[in-house]
């Protein structure tokens, strides 16, 4: 890690594990550059997409209760919202990325940011206007919308808020203590300030607050916690567990990525973000690296991978 330290500077936490055992534990950078406060391994940071595996996890686990499947569609729960979905949209479709609706946060289109986001109105509001672009269920496409529709969904079927849902129902099963939603523009503590390219923060560059498709804080150790919550059945019945880990396009599950079999992977990327936890069943080695800085360590990335394809 040092040869890599000289090739690109970092800022962010990386930690590596075998079960209990910890292989290697690093924090470099400032949390907070201005006031000069340090990172440290258990800092919170932004996560950018990996809070879609959470959201993946509350929807799944309000199917595993019978309480909704994976062919209902998002019309048959949101009524007459967000008319340019499709009617034959399902939450599976939307779970896999193939459900073709229009994407209020296209990646590929480099959207500007919409930072006054903060309740799941501002988000519906956010997602309306944008039609369908493919037939449900023929293209994958990653897509941020569709994970705001199923944080949706989930809300209009349970009666409690989304970030109710998933402190309940993921982050508590798991043992997070320091995963949480919180306001962009009022961190508390031991929470790291995204920085941009240029220096400025990235408080104006995300939304005030998180929602289904990203923007949920957490730290490198809880990380530590969630793999082994998950595939134990803390979270969701194993059953679902295999289900959800198991390909149904392009490399991906429901709300999880698959880069290689035996391996499962959550990761996001965003203004001054940078994130990906990864987790090998078969050795027990969990690597999480996560970022406050738009470079984002991608020399470690790459480093990291080279020793989970050895463990």
């Amino acid at each position: 890690m040092d040869a890599v330290s000289m090739e690109a500077p970092f800022s962010g936490v990386v930690l590596v594990s075998r079960g209990d055992e910890t292989l290697l534990a690093e924090a470099a950078g400032y949390a907070h550059r201005a006031h000069r406060v340090a990172n440290t391994i258990g800092t919170r940071f932004a996560i950018a997409s990996g809070t879609k595996g959470f959201t993946a996890l509350v929807v799944v686990g309000l199917v595993a209760e019978g309480r909704l499947k994976l062919d209902t569609t998002a019309r048959e729960v949101l009524g007459d919202d967000l008319p340019p979905i499709d009617d034959r949209v399902t939450v599976e479709h939307l779970l896999t990325h193939t459900s073709g609706i229009g994407d209020y946060c296209d990646e590929e289109a480099d959207p500007p940011p919409n930072p006054l986001l903060a309740t799941s109105a501002d988000y519906l509001a956010a997602l309306d206007g944008f039609p369908q672009r493919t037939a449900p269920g023929t293209e994958f496409r990653y897509n941020n919308g569709a994970f705001v529709v199923l944080a949706l969904v989930a809300e209009r079927i349970a009666g409690i808020p989304f970030a109710e849902l998933v402190r309940t129902r993921v982050t508590e099963a798991a043992g997070m203590a320091d995963t949480a939603f919180l306001r962009s523009d009022a961190l508390p503590e031991r929470t790291a300030t995204g920085y941009l390219e240029d220096g400025r923060s990235n408080v104006f560059s995300l939304p005030v607050v998180g929602h289904g498709d990203g923007g949920i804080y957490s730290s490198a150790p809880d990380f530590r916690k969630f793999w082994p919550a998950l595939l134990d059945g803390r979270i969701v019945p194993r059953a679902w567990v295999d289900r959800m880990l198991t390909p149904h396009a392009e490399g991906y599950g429901l709300g999880f990525w698959l880069p290689r079999p035996g391996v499962v992977r959550l990761e996001g990327g965003d203004y001054g973000v940078s994130f990906r936890s990864t987790h090998q069943p078969s050795s027990g080695v969990t690597a999480t690296l996560i970022s406050n800085d738009h470079r984002g360590g991608g020399p470690r990335l790459r480093q990291l991978d080279e020793f989970l394809t050895k463990a």
